[in-house]
C-alpha cells in the first residue's frame, strides 16, 4: 500500500495530478467496463482554464474529463474549481468537470453536486456521475488531515475572535476592531478571518465580515474544544449551591477578581428549566486561594463545586452580570457543558435550542 502523507504541506498541486489516476481507478474499481485513461500533459492546459484532462473509456464509446486540482478541499476552493470547470465544459459541453484534492469536504461536495461536477479525493471519497456511471464514496477519513489548521483556529488567541464573532452573528466587523475587542494582533484575526473564508462561514462586505453559518462553526468548534486545558479543582461545601453562587459572587467582586458562573451554573441563569447538583465557576486567582477563602473542602469523590483556572482569559468575553452574579457567554457555556458527558451534553443542546438559537435569529 502506497505510503500516504500526514501533511497537505508535502503535497503539490502536480504531485496530486499525478495521484489523480490512481484515485480515480480506485473509486471506478467496482465498474468493470470502465477504464480511465488520461491525455499527455498539454501545455496549454492552464490556458484552457483546467490543471488535466482525459477519457473514461467504457465498452463502445469514450466521455471525455477535465480535472482541476487544489490543495484544499474545503468550500471556497471547491466553488474556484467548480467556476473554472463550468467555463471549461461551456465551451466543451461533452466534457464531465472533476475537482481533486487530498480531501474533499463536505460542504464542498454538496457545491459540486450542486454544478453537476465530480470530484474525487486523495482519501478514497468520491462522487462520478457520467453516462450510466454512477459511483459514491463516502466516510473515509481526511489522511491528510491539516492539524496545523485546526490548531491555528482553535488556538486561545482564535477562541477569542470565534467567541466575539459568535456572540452576535449579524454584526458585521472589521479587523481592526476585532483586534481592540480580541486584545489579540492583526496578523492573528486575519489568519481566522482567512480559515473562515475557506470554509465559506464569513460575508464580506464594505462593513466588514460576519459569520454566515454560526452553527457549523460552533458545532466544529465543540467538537475541538478541549475542556481540559483549563485546571479544574473540586470541593465540597455545605451550603446551597445558590447560596455559594452568592457568596463567590460577593468576594470575588469586592476583592476585584475576574471570575464568572459557567456550565450549568449558567445554564440555570439562562434556561431556569436546567437543573443542577454542581456549581461551576471560572476564577483567574488560583482555585485553592478562593476554596480556603469560601471554607471550600477540597475531595475526590462526592464534589458539589468544581473551580476552573482558565487557559485564556478570553473564556470572560461576552460574560455579564445574571442575577448578581457574573456569568459566561451562553456560547462558552455550551462549550463546557459539551464536554461534561451526560447531563452536561443534554444541558448543552437545551441551551443551544433554547437561548443560542433564538439570540441568533
Amino acid at each position: 500500500m502506497m505510503k500516504m502523507p500526514n501533511s497537505l504541506k508535502s503535497l503539490t498541486e502536480d504531485e496530486i495530478l499525478g495521484r489523480a489516476m490512481g484515485a480515480l481507478e480506485a473509486c471506478l474499481a467496482d465498474v468493470p467496463f470502465c477504464r480511465v485513461a488520461f491525455d499527455p500533459p498539454q501545455p496549454s492546459d492552464a490556458d484552457r482554464g483546467i490543471d488535466s484532462s482525459g477519457r473514461f473509456v467504457l465498452r463502445d464509446r469514450a466521455v471525455a474529463f477535465a480535472l482541476e486540482a487544489k490543495r484544499i478541499g474545503q468550500p471556497r476552493f471547491a466553488r474556484e474549481a467548480a467556476y473554472n470547470l463550468r467555463r471549461y465544459c461551456s465551451l466543451n459541453p461533452d466534457v464531465y468537470g472533476i475537482f481533486v484534492a487530498p480531501f474533499v469536504a463536505e460542504e464542498a461536495a454538496k457545491i459540486l453536486d450542486a454544478e453537476g461536477m465530480g470530484y474525487v479525493d486523495l482519501s478514497g471519497n468520491c462522487r462520478l456521475c457520467f453516462d450510466d456511471v454512477y459511483v459514491r464514496r463516502t466516510g473515509n477519513e481526511n489522511r491528510f488531515a491539516r492539524r496545523r489548521d485546526l490548531r491555528s483556529l482553535f488556538s486561545p488567541k482564535s477562541e477569542r475572535v470565534l467567541r466575539v464573532l459568535l456572540i452576535d452573528p449579524a454584526r458585521s466587523w472589521k479587523v481592526q476592531d476585532l483586534a481592540n475587542a480580541t486584545k489579540v494582533s492583526l496578523g492573528q484575526v486575519s489568519n481566522v478571518k482567512r480559515n473562515l473564508e475557506n470554509r465559506e462561514w464569513v460575508m464580506r462586505s464594505e462593513t466588514g465580515i460576519r459569520l454566515s453559518k454560526p452553527e457549523r462553526l460552533l458545532s466544529e468548534w465543540k467538537d475541538n474544544y478541549d475542556l481540559a486545558r483549563s485546571q479544574r479543582r473540586d470541593y465540597f461545601t455545605l451550603d446551597r449551591l445558590e447560596r455559594f453562587e452568592a457568596r463567590l459572587a460577593e468576594r470575588m467582586s469586592r476583592t476585584k477578581r475576574d471570575y464568572a458562573l459557567t456550565a450549568f451554573s449558567a445554564a440555570a441563569r439562562f434556561a431556569p428549566a436546567v437543573r443542577y447538583q454542581r456549581a461551576y465557576a471560572y476564577v483567574t486567582d488560583a482555585p485553592e486561594r478562593v476554596a480556603q477563602e469560601l471554607e471550600l473542602k477540597p475531595v475526590e469523590s462526592g464534589a458539589n463545586v468544581t473551580l476552573i483556572e482558565p487557559y485564556d482569559e478570553g473564556v470572560y468575553l461576552g460574560a455579564a452580570d445574571k442575577g448578581g452574579a457574573s456569568v459566561v457567554s451562553p456560547v462558552q457555556a455550551y462549550l463546557d457543558l459539551s464536554k461534561l458527558r451526560g447531563r452536561g451534553e443534554e444541558a448543552a443542546e437545551a441551551l443551544l435550542r433554547e437561548v443560542i438559537r433564538p439570540s441568533w435569529q
